[in-house]
């Protein structure tokens, strides 16, 4: 039997075990943070710390930043945090009709965008869609810069393991092998994932409600979504996907949905059931930023529309708030612009809704556009990556 050598011993790979894992999960999320809190939050020892984070400093994934005087005795502290430039991801989002999609550093921020419409829905053809994204995007890679290490893609709908799309309204699918496909096509790792779960995890890395532990997600958009994060984490389940959230019921006496629910949160607060209410008064379509127009310019049939949306939307977030038990809820979506002329109300329907000395529910509005929806789906790519990441033995 050959002897293995001391380059062939050295060049061992190992998968990257669960505390090693989440050593990352919480650097990304939360870095540049101390080994004294990272100690905490793991139920780690210094020695096991050290041990645990000397591979991703050997590999440059991490990088010690600069130090911080922690404590009476003003001992210096050497804080860990990612080295964004160290690989790069892209993530797409997936609508009805387009596709989104951004490249991203190791810490999800975009460095380049690019939009394709959606003219067909077959997955081969929205596979060719992305497929040209992914390609351009390669394309603003120079020599100096790192390959693109995964691709994330988020879809409305229930996505099984992070690789079938089990159920998608918005395209008219049915267990639909994307990963397999997109795969084939870009020779990338590629992870799936429902886009409100990815918009969650989005929320959690950079946006609004950053380092919190516990807070909710509610988009409206095309339909509406909810997403929730306890514990610093981003709670899923079999059913997500199925968009539970857009059927609360909401107001007895507003329009019925698509599947028959009265007053609904889907019924009271999606872009097309407004446009709906609103063009049946007009008596011609309308469109949503016409909508929100005329409700800023005070017109009575418009403003009867965004004041009921603005009470039940209240009523959804006073619910997630009493039944979750989070004070912080990040509003987002294509239609984030009914805060406009809604928010006052919407916030006035939350307090009534609450305990009167139960603690504030602080309202934090995304209004960004997709570009966090696409930056989801790349953290979702690079938590996939990390999760098949082999370091050194």
């Amino acid at each position: 039997m050959e002897r293995t050598t001391a380059m062939e011993a050295a060049m061992t790979q190992v998968e990257l075990g669960g505390s090693a894992r989440e050593l990352a999960r919480q650097v990304l999320i939360h870095g540049p943070i101390s080994r004294a809190d990272l100690g905490r939050r793991l139920g780690l020892s210094p020695a096991s710390l050290t041990r645990l984070s000397k591979p991703f400093l050997d590999r440059g994934l991490f990088v010690e930043a600069p130090d911080l005087v922690q404590g009476a005795t003003g001992r210096p502290a050497r804080p860990l945090d990612v080295r964004a430039d160290a690989r790069r991801f892209v993530g797409v989002k997936l609508s009805g009709d387009a596709a989104h999609a951004v490249l991203t550093d190791l810490r999800a921020t975009a460095v380049a965008r690019e939009e394709r419409a959606l003219d067909r829905h077959d997955p081969r053809a929205v596979v060719d869609v992305i497929g040209d994204l992914v390609e351009t995007l390669l394309a603003v890679e120079g020599p100096d810069l790192p390959s693109v290490s995964g691709l994330g893609v988020s879809v409305g709908g229930n996505v099984a393991d992070q690789r079938v799309v089990t159920r998608a309204p918005f395209l008219g699918w049915r267990d639909v092998a994307l990963a397999d496909l997109l795969e084939a096509r870009l020779g990338l790792p590629v992870d799936v994932e429902n886009d409100v779960t990815a918009l969650t995890t989005a929320e959690q890395w950079f946006g609004p409600a950053r380092g919190r532990d516990a807070f909710a997600v509610v988009t409206v958009g095309a339909g509406v979504g909810y997403g929730l994060v306890m514990h610093d984490r981003v709670v899923t389940t079999p059913d997500t996907g199925l968009g539970l959230g857009g059927h609360l019921p909401l107001d007895p006496s507003g329009p019925l949905c698509v599947d028959g629910h009265r007053g609904c949160s889907t019924a009271m607060l999606s872009i097309p059931s407004i446009c709906a209410q609103v063009g049946i008064a007009f008596g011609r379509e309308i469109g949503y930023d016409e909508v929100i127009e005329l409700a800023a310019a005070r017109h009575p049939l418009a403003r009867s529309v965004t004041d009921a949306a603005g009470r039940s939307l209240g009523r959804m977030m006073g619910y997630i708030a009493n039944l979750a038990m989070v004070d912080a809820i990040v509003l987002s979506g294509e239609g984030v612009g009914l805060w406009s002329v809604a928010g006052d109300t919407a916030l006035a329907a939350l307090a009534a809704d609450r305990d009167p000395e139960a603690s504030e529910v602080v309202v934090h509005v995304d209004d960004t556009g997709f570009d966090p929806w696409a930056r989801g789906a790349a953290a979702v790519a690079i938590q996939g990556a990390l999760a098949r990441l082999r370091l050194p033995a």
